[in-house]
């Protein structure tokens, strides 16, 4: 928390890991155990972000998988928005620095594998391959409108997600499920 407080005040290139470890009270050998880069400690903050909306996602058996799979994601941005400016500069310094870009795309093809998997969408084999490029489009696109949406009950965003996810389910009934045959649309299967 203090490395990210530090980071959305002073900027991500600006804080080292030495202010880090004074700001928290750690000896700089701690801080090294636990979190060797500045990237890990973004990387384990996401998963605490993962894990909140492992918690937060309260899907019913009677949803269909879009529905599900809309619930986890706008969890997700809900446990994301007291960040929201912070996630906006980090996008920016990503694209000037590989490692943190490497080291959040990697926090990235984690975060869409539990998304479906609290949603209970098989992301497995190829079929799960195209299902997780998928979403990362997706994802990236509803990230895209929920910086820009002022909005206290993110309405442009909700619509965006659910228009893309309206269109990837068409384009999914299409794809061979394993075994063999067609899947039915994402909609209405399991």
């Amino acid at each position: 928390d203090v490395a990210l407080d530090w980071f959305e005040e002073r900027g991500y290139r600006n804080v080292t890991l030495a202010e880090i470890a004074e700001a928290a009270d750690l000896p700089l050998a701690e801080l090294l155990t636990q979190y060797p880069t500045k990237s890990t400690l973004l990387t384990a903050w996401l998963r605490r972000v993962d894990a909140g909306m492992l918690e937060a996602a309260q899907t019913a058996d009677d949803e269909t998988p879009r529905d599900r799979l809309f619930d986890v994601v706008m969890s997700r941005l809900d446990l994301l928005a007291p960040r929201k400016p912070f996630l906006s500069m980090l996008g920016r310094t990503a694209l000037g620095d590989p490692d943190l870009a490497c080291a959040l795309a990697q926090s990235m093809r984690r975060s869409l594998r539990w998304m479906l998997a609290a949603a209970r969408i098989d992301a497995e084999g190829v079929r799960g391959f195209l299902i997780r490029r998928g979403l990362a489009a997706i994802y990236a696109d509803t990230m895209r409108v929920w910086l820009a949406d002022p909005s206290e009950d993110a309405a442009r965003t909700m619509a965006q997600l659910d228009k893309r996810l309206r269109q990837a389910a068409s384009l999914l009934g299409r794809l061979p499920r394993r075994g063999g045959g067609t899947a039915e649309n994402v909609a209405t299967t399991d």
